[in-house]
């Protein structure tokens, strides 16, 4: 398997130049899925921090780059929606989202807001001892109580005594609000009206009420991450 791709088969949600050059680096196996951006990518084409590949690997060998609390040094590492990349030595922090055209972008944050991390309830265990573990969207896994359940979302620390506590509970619900990371909404922040169950192998749809206009939109249920359990807290996790 090769470690590169031609850029016109890129994903979309990269928003890189297609023909500057022939190839761009390929995303590597790892807590997302091959529409990650790769961190070289993010260096070069997407900050500018560097000028040429070379120049994202030296950065990253010299363990600047801190993704989710962890030095990264691989730039074929994806990074996705909701992490939390820290470049120390400049004091810059920035959360990854999604903009309404479907682009990955990063925000600009506090330090503060860089000492915490959004993270998505896939499904949840029960392991040895019969404590339950949550298992996060991208790879991580948490023991925890019984309250939580799967498509919840926890807020966790990233801090280095307190790494992975959970500190708030976003639960799937009527009420709360929630950000489309798919499909043609992609990027759109909605207080959830109605969860529909289908039959079969039809999946869930979610329709949710835009909190700026009142207009309604809907989408399936797995495109659904939640952000907050109110209107004030859910502007915080916006692209603008």
């Amino acid at each position: 398997m090769t470690g590169h791709l031609k850029r016109l088969v890129a994903p979309g949600s990269w928003h890189i130049s297609k023909k500057t050059n022939v190839y761009v680096t390929k995303t590597a196996p790892g807590p997302h899925n091959s529409y990650a951006m790769p961190m070289g990518v993010w260096l070069r084409d997407h900050m500018g921090y560097a000028l040429t590949l070379r120049e994202a690997k030296q950065i990253l060998n010299a363990r600047s780059i801190i993704v989710n609390g962890c030095a990264v040094t691989d730039p074929r590492m994806g990074i996705g929606i909701f992490d939390i990349v820290s470049i120390p030595s400049i004091g810059r922090q920035y959360r990854i989202l999604i903009d309404d055209s479907g682009y990955l972008c990063s925000r600009e944050i506090t330090p503060e807001e860089a000492k915490t991390r959004l993270c998505k309830i896939r499904n949840k265990t029960i392991v040895p001892g019969g404590k339950v573990q949550l298992n996060l969207l991208y790879g991580a896994n948490i023991l925890a109580d019984n309250t939580y359940k799967p498509k919840d979302s926890v807020i966790v620390s990233l801090g280095e005594e307190d790494r992975f506590t959970i500190l708030g509970h976003i639960p799937f619900a009527g009420g709360n609000y929630a950000m489309v990371i798919g499909g043609r909404h992609s990027g759109r922040i909605g207080k959830i009206v109605e969860i529909m169950k289908m039959q079969g192998n039809v999946p869930n749809r979610v329709i949710l009420e835009d909190e700026a206009d009142k207009s309604r939109f809907d989408t399936i249920e797995e495109y659904i991450f939640m952000v907050a359990r109110d209107a004030a807290a859910a502007a915080l996790w916006g692209a603008a």
